[in-house]
C-alpha cells in the first residue's frame, strides 16, 4: 500500500491538503534489469587533472562533416582535493569547463577550471575552506579555540562552484549549480566572468541548472524561495535579449520575474528536484516521490483545478512534452528512488575491480523511459473511474477519483532490450526543432555501468534502439546537432566525449550520424578528461 499526498494550489484560495490510500503492485525497475559481475573500477574517471587554457589540435579519425562549425561546451568536476583535504562525494568536485572547438572538419580542445570564489578561496589556502554538497569545510587551524568552536554552529554559505550544466539567459552563458549563485562566462575563452546571485534580481534562494527556451528567446526556470509564509517552488521567466544588450559585456537579468509560486505540501521537507518539463502551454512541475502539480503557462501563471496524482518515483531528467488533442503527453526517465543522489561518494566509485564494484552496481536503482498522459479538459461533469485517455496507441492510463483529482498509469516507453544496457539517463532531443511538440526519437546513455557505457537512440513510436557501446569506453550525454537543410528529425550528428580509462591521455570526441548511429570521425586528443555532467553544442555563424 502507498499512501500519496497532494496539495491542490488555487490563487486566492486557502490551500486544501487532501490524502488518498492506492494499492499499487509493481516490478521495480531494478529487479527488471540484469546484475552486472566484472565490473573494472571507476576511479580513473573521478581523479584530478590539470586545465588545458590554451586550444591544442587533435588528431582526426575518419571525418568530422565540414558543416559543423561551433563549440560543444561541457561541464562537470575534475579536482576533488586541496592540500590535504579531500571531497566525499563526486558532485563536490570543482567545476572544470571543456570546449571542442569544430571547424572545417578540424577540432581543437581546451580547459579550464571555473574561477569561482570557492575555487579560488581553496587554492590560496591550500585546503577545503567552502563547503559543498557532500563535504563540510573544517575550521580554519590558525584560528584560536573558541572561533574554531563557534564556526562548528555556522550554517555553510551557498557555494559558486558552478559544474552541473552551461545555460543561457539573454544570449549569455553561464556556468550553473543549483545554488542561487551562477558564474558567467565567454564560451570562446572559457574565461570566467562575474558572480550573479538570482536573489538579487527575484524572491528566489535557488534555480535549477537546466531551464527551458521557448520560440521568441525567453527562458523559464524553476527556483525556491523559503520564508515565514513557508517553502515555495516558483516558476521564473527571463525574457529575450534587447538588441542594445548584445554591445555590452556584463550580465543582465533585469527583467526577470516570478510567474508563478507554489507552495509546498510540507513547508519543512520540500521535496527535491533537478529539471521539469516544458510544452508550449503547460509547465509540469513534480513535487517529488509521490506528488505531482500542472499549471497552466500561457504567460498567465495560472495553476490547474485539477491535481494529477500517480505512483511514487523520482525523475532527474524529463525527456519532453506535448500536447495532443486536448491532453498533455509526457515523458522522462523514472527511478523507484532516490537514494543513488546520495550513493554517488567518491569512495564508492573508486571502489576496485570485480565483487566491490559489482555489489555497488547491483545495489543501485535503474532508470526507464515513461509516459504519463495528462487530460487537460477535467471538470465536474467528466466520469469518475473510466479511463479518460483516447488517444490511440498509449497504453497510459488516467482516471478522475474524485472531483479535482486524477490518477494516472505509466507507459513504458521501451522494449526489453533496454534492460541488457541498464536502462538509460541524460535524454536529449533535437531540442531546437521539437522541444515542446510531438516527436520521435531521443539520444541517451545507457548504463551497464555505475557511470554510463553505451549510447542509446531510441525510437518512441516503434521502441526500437540503436547502440554505440565498445567495452572500456565511457560516453558522456550526447547532444543532438542538426544539419543546416535537414528536413527530417533525426538529419544530423549526436557529439559526446568519450573517456577511455585503459589508456592514458586518449580521450576523444565522437561524431555520431544521428539517423544511423554509426561513427562519422573522432577527434582524439592527448588529456586525461574526467567523467562530467552535462554540456550544449554553442553553434557559431
Amino acid at each position: 500500500m502507498e499512501q500519496v499526498l497532494l496539495t491542490v494550489h488555487d490563487p486566492g484560495q486557502p490551500c486544501v491538503h487532501t490524502t488518498a490510500t492506492v494499492t499499487v503492485h509493481f516490478v521495480s525497475n531494478h529487479a527488471r534489469c540484469p546484475q552486472a559481475s566484472g565490473l573494472e573500477s571507476l576511479a580513473p574517471l573521478v581523479r584530478s587533472v590539470e586545465e588545458t587554457p590554451s586550444p591544442i589540435p587533435s588528431t582526426i579519425r575518419g571525418t568530422i562533416p565540414t558543416w559543423i562549425n561551433g563549440s560543444f561546451l561541457r561541464n562537470g568536476p575534475g579536482k576533488f582535493e586541496f592540500g590535504k583535504d579531500r571531497y566525499n562525494h563526486w558532485f563536490d568536485g570543482m567545476a572544470l569547463m571543456h570546449q571542442f572547438h569544430i571547424c572545417e572538419g578540424n577540432v581543437t580542445y581546451n580547459s579550464r577550471f571555473l574561477q569561482s570564489d570557492s575555487y579560488v578561496c581553496n587554492s590560496e589556502k591550500n585546503r577545503i575552506v567552502v563547503s559543498e554538497f557532500g563535504t563540510l569545510a573544517m575550521p580554519d587551524p590558525c584560528k584560536n579555540i573558541f572561533a574554531r568552536f563557534f564556526s562548528r554552529f555556522q550554517i555553510p554559505k551557498a557555494t559558486d562552484n558552478a559544474g552541473v550544466n552551461f545555460v543561457k539567459y539573454k544570449g549569455d552563458f553561464y556556468a550553473s549549480t543549483e545554488t542561487n549563485y551562477m558564474r558567467r562566462i565567454d564560451p570562446q575563452s572559457l574565461e570566467t566572468k562575474e558572480k550573479v546571485d538570482w536573489s538579487q534580481y527575484i524572491a528566489v534562494n535557488s534555480a535549477t541548472a537546466h531551464p527551458h527556451y521557448d520560440r521568441e528567446g525567453a527562458t523559464y526556470n524553476m527556483g525556491n524561495s523559503y520564508s515565514k509564509s513557508g517553502f515555495f517552488y516558483n516558476i521564473i521567466r527571463v525574457p529575450p535579449p534587447e538588441e542594445k544588450a548584445a554591445t555590452e559585456d556584463s550580465a543582465d537579468l533585469t527583467g526577470a520575474k516570478v510567474i508563478c509560486s507554489i507552495r509546498a505540501a510540507e513547508p519543512r521537507k520540500p521535496s527535491y528536484y533537478h529539471s521539469f518539463v516544458m510544452s508550449e502551454n503547460y509547465i509540469v512541475f513534480i513535487e517529488q516521490p509521490l506528488k505531482m502539480d500542472l499549471m497552466k503557462l500561457m504567460y498567465t501563471g495560472m495553476e490547474s483545478e485539477v491535481m494529477y496524482r500517480a505512483a511514487p518515483m523520482l525523475t532527474l531528467h524529463q525527456i519532453n512534452a506535448f500536447e495532443d488533442s486536448g491532453f498533455l503527453v509526457m515523458d522522462m526517465c523514472c527511478a523507484d528512488d532516490g537514494e543513488v543522489i546520495g550513493d554517488f561518494t567518491l569512495g564508492n566509485l573508486r571502489r576496485d575491480s570485480g565483487e566491490e564494484m559489482d555489489k555497488f552496481y547491483n545495489s543501485l536503482c535503474r532508470n526507464l523511459p515513461r509516459r504519463y498522459i495528462l487530460p487537460l479538459t477535467v471538470d465536474e461533469q467528466t466520469p469518475l473511474d473510466q479511463d479518460l485517455v483516447t488517444l490511440r496507441n498509449y497504453t497510459a492510463t488516467a482516471k478522475k477519483t474524485k472531483q479535482g483529482e486524477v490518477y494516472m498509469t505509466h507507459e513504458e516507453l521501451h522494449s526489453d532490450e533496454l534492460l541488457q544496457y541498464g536502462g538509460l539517463e541524460f535524454p536529449q532531443i533535437n531540442y531546437h526543432h521539437y522541444n515542446g511538440r510531438p516527436y520521435r526519437y531521443f539520444y541517451s546513455c545507457g548504463f551497464g555501468h555505475v557511470f554510463s557505457d553505451s549510447l542509446l537512440k531510441m525510437d518512441i513510436h516503434t521502441k526500437e534502439l540503436k547502440v554505440w557501446r565498445y567495452p572500456g569506453l565511457y560516453p558522456s550525454e550526447p547532444v543532438f546537432v542538426a544539419s543546416p537543410n535537414a528536413t527530417e528529425e533525426d538529419d544530423g550528428v549526436v557529439l559526446s566525449v568519450i573517456i577511455t580509462p585503459r589508456k592514458e591521455k586518449s580521450s576523444f570526441l565522437l561524431v555520431l550520424d544521428a539517423k544511423t548511429f554509426t561513427e562519422l570521425g573522432r577527434a582524439e586528443v592527448p588529456v586525461n578528461i574526467p567523467y562530467g555532467t552535462h554540456g550544449v553544442f554553442n553553434k557559431m555563424s
